[in-house]
């Protein structure tokens, strides 16, 4: 009978069925095993010396970048310190003249940068306002352009025009600015002449041209984020029956927002602390209006056209350093602005 029901299908063990061993008590208190250990030790002495070697190299680089940004900062802060602590800088300028003056004139004249006039004026009012609508240009026109440029690469575009649009636009970040101000000074400046604007350098000349530096920037950072919506999402969505367009507009670009928002405001500082292009076309006239039209003079224009001729110790040279620390800290505020955003959006999403 037994024999019939082999013969039937019947399964035969080809050797005898051992009861799993229960794990030895070391392993049930969480100490590792004399196996386990042998294996790490194993895995140990399989591991190049390289691999140590690249570890420590990568830990050097990374504490060496830490080193220098403190060391500038320091710096900075060291050289603008005066502006609090020295006498003689006091009575020339003091913190309060930099953004309120009421004895200068009226309008855009009762703030005035002129530190080498009779009477020297240091009003760093003008200088942060053309920074401001120069950058503000320049993410009015880069900001969506990056991301519907990334949009378009991520989800809309046949593979091979992606291959080809994608390190086209990446490239752009490699242009020197220098090329792109001359780009700006030479050809932009000549087709926005027919447009009246009261001074051919203006503001906008200046951030359509700081737009192209912020392109690449927002593009590379918002086409990561899009690429990385999980698949599940946009199939279940295409599977609902819903269009292609609707489901990248209500699906992806929702979840990908956090690194979307990210790349625009760190495209912001980008802008703001960039300085050939502005000082070639912004017009270089610290005029206190917000009019786009008018010339401009930005912070970083402002230092590095002025540092190399002035006096070292001088009020004026300590204003220059007080710009600086007042640029580093825009920088910090929109990265901390950025992270802060991100990390908004995740727990807004459950943490994903």
């Amino acid at each position: 009978m037994a024999t019939e029901r082999a013969r039937r299908g019947a399964v035969i063990p080809l050797r005898p069925v051992v009861p799993d061993e229960p794990p030895p008590a070391s392993a049930r208190q969480g100490r590792p095993t004399p196996t386990s250990v042998h294996r790490v030790a194993s895995w140990h002495k399989k591991t190049p010396a390289w691999h140590a070697v690249a570890e420590w190299g990568i830990r050097l680089t990374a504490l060496a970048a830490i080193v220098s940004v403190v060391l500038i900062f320091i710096f900075i802060g060291m050289e603008a310190i005066p502006l609090f602590t020295d006498e003689l800088v006091r009575q020339e300028v003091t913190p309060s003249s930099m953004w309120f003056q009421q004895n200068w004139g009226e309008g855009p004249l009762r703030y005035s940068w002129q530190p080498t006039s009779d009477i020297p004026k240091y009003s760093v009012v003008p200088l942060v306002m053309g920074s401001l609508k120069v950058t503000s240009v320049a993410l009015l026109i880069g900001a969506p352009l990056g991301v519907l440029a990334a949009i378009f690469t991520a989800y809309v575009a046949p593979r091979w025009l992606r291959e080809i649009v994608k390190p086209t636009i990446e490239l752009l970040a490699g242009v020197p600015s220098v090329v792109l101000g001359v780009f700006a000074l030479v050809v932009m400046g000549n087709w926005l002449k027919g447009f009246g604007f009261e001074h051919r350098l203006n503001s906008i000349l200046a951030g359509g041209a700081l737009s192209l530096t912020v392109i690449p920037l927002v593009f590379t950072i918002s086409e990561d984020a899009l690429s990385a919506v999980p698949r599940e999402l946009v199939d279940a969505s295409l599977a609902l029956g819903v269009s292609k367009m609707h489901t990248i507009t209500h699906v992806v670009v929702p979840a990908a927002v956090p690194g979307i928002a990210a790349g625009i405001v760190l495209g912001f500082g980008r802008a703001i602390g960039e300085t050939m292009i502005v000082l070639m076309a912004s017009g270089n006239a610290a005029i206190a209006k917000w009019s786009l039209g008018l010339s401009t003079r930005t912070v970083t224009a402002t230092i590095a056209q002025e540092m190399a001729e002035v006096v070292h110790g001088s009020p004026h040279y300590v204003i220059l350093f007080v710009l600086g620390a007042i640029l580093l800290l825009f920088t910090f505020v929109t990265n901390l602005i950025a992270y802060r955003i991100v990390q908004h959006f995740r727990k807004k999403r459950g943490g994903t």
